[in-house]
């Protein structure tokens, strides 16, 4: 192999490796820096010691995580069953079902949640179901409360993990169900004991997908939860904007950044084990 030929796979990376360096490594070297320097312009930690020993902030960085997991899990729970019948099913069905879930996703988010304000609002849709004034605890509707971004962010986040795991579970033989059938097994064992195990890698990528766009939203917890339900991404963006704090803010967004790159990491061992 002649020395050109091993270098044209680099060459025709070279755009996108120029890209990414403009569009994700400079902009994140800048928020490091920025994170640890001073008013005065030196070095400094003291941004990240405020940070670790404010209540509020660190109340919003919890509320972020415990909400990303209870999104995630209720995502993966809807996605799944989905996904399998969508793989399943006829051509028709399966067409139908794909425009239904891909259709949000060619609508901005921010269309769409203003469209969740009206529904949850104390007169809204959500509000005339039964059993909604439980759910929220009284009658103001849905908004402020973090079951409504719950729900909101659900229906955000469910085409990204379909996406995700209706791909490997179509890549599931059909045969290997009707063999384990054959050998007994009913449609739940099958279901539990050779899909699910096979669709692994792409329950994780849809899972930590779904996680990472749940920790860091911003859009749909600020008008659907407002002032009641900060998030992590919200104090980021008042001290950022509002308080003119830039390295506070940076320092916020440094923690984030690590701790969505420590989920990235672990799920990508995890969906790289072999069932």
């Amino acid at each position: 192999m002649s020395v050109r030929t091993r270098r044209e796979p680099w060459l025709l990376l070279l755009p996108a490796i120029v890209l990414l360096a403009l569009a994700f490594i400079t902009p994140v070297a800048g928020m490091l820096l920025m994170s640890v320097q001073s008013s005065a312009g030196g070095f400094t930690l003291d941004n990240f010691t405020r940070l670790f020993t404010s209540e509020y902030h660190l109340q919003a960085a919890l509320r972020s995580l415990r909400l990303g997991v209870i999104q995630t899990v209720i995502t993966l729970i809807i996605a799944i069953p989905l996904s399998y019948v969508m793989a399943r099913a006829g051509s028709k069905v399966r067409s139908f079902l794909l425009i239904v879930v891909i259709l949000p996703l060619m609508t901005s988010v921010v269309v769409r949640t203003f469209g969740w304000v009206v529904l949850m609002g104390p007169s809204g849709l959500l509000m005339k179901i039964p059993g909604a004034e439980f759910l929220v605890g009284g009658t103001q509707g849905f908004l402020g409360t973090e079951t409504g971004v719950v729900i909101a962010m659900v229906q955000v986040l469910l085409p990204f993990a379909v996406l995700s795991i209706l791909g490997v579970i179509s890549g599931i033989r059909p045969q290997l169900e009707e063999a384990s059938r054959t050998l007994g097994a009913g449609f739940w064992r099958t279901l539990w004991h050779v899909v699910l195990p096979l669709a692994i890698p792409g329950i994780v990528a849809g899972a930590s997908l779904v996680f990472v766009l749940s920790v860091s939203s911003f859009i749909t917890p600020r008008f659907i939860g407002g002032a009641q339900i900060p998030v992590f991404a919200q104090t980021i963006y008042v001290d950022a904007t509002t308080n003119l704090d830039w390295s506070f803010a940076a320092a916020q967004a440094v923690l984030l950044f690590a701790g969505v790159m420590l989920v990235l990491a672990a799920t990508s061992r995890l969906g790289k084990q072999k069932v």
